[in-house]
């Protein structure tokens, strides 16, 4: 998983994930939206960042976005997990690490379904 080299080096050049990125965030779309939590997402390849954000309605702000920045890879991190506020939920160099934030177990149930 390299960031050396990403399409944001090129005029005009896009950072989108890489195929095993892809393949986690949506096994991690589909737990949520299993457990009733998420119902839709949107992705964007932005010139410095790739966008992976969620919803809870179609019609609504996305309650989390979930972005690659490769310029802060050296810095904080390319990996950040921003609430729906803004408030950066969490950060750093693994997408793994990253979302482990909306794993219950490691959490204690943080993002339970409260009814």
């Amino acid at each position: 998983m390299s960031l050396e080299g990403s399409a944001s080096d090129q005029p005009g050049g896009a950072v989108f994930f890489e195929r095993r990125e892809l393949d986690r965030l949506l096994r991690l779309y589909g737990r949520m939206v299993a457990a009733g939590e998420w119902r839709d997402y949107a992705m964007a390849g932005l010139r410095e960042a790739a966008v992976f954000c969620v919803f809870r309605r179609s019609g609504e702000a996305p309650l989390y976005r979930i972005e690659k920045r490769p310029g802060l890879a050296r810095r904080q991190g390319a990996w950040s997990v921003i609430a729906q506020g803004g408030l950066i939920v969490r950060r750093g160099h693994e997408l793994d690490q990253v979302l482990r934030v909306f794993d219950r177990k490691a959490n204690g149930g943080l993002f339970a379904v409260v009814e």
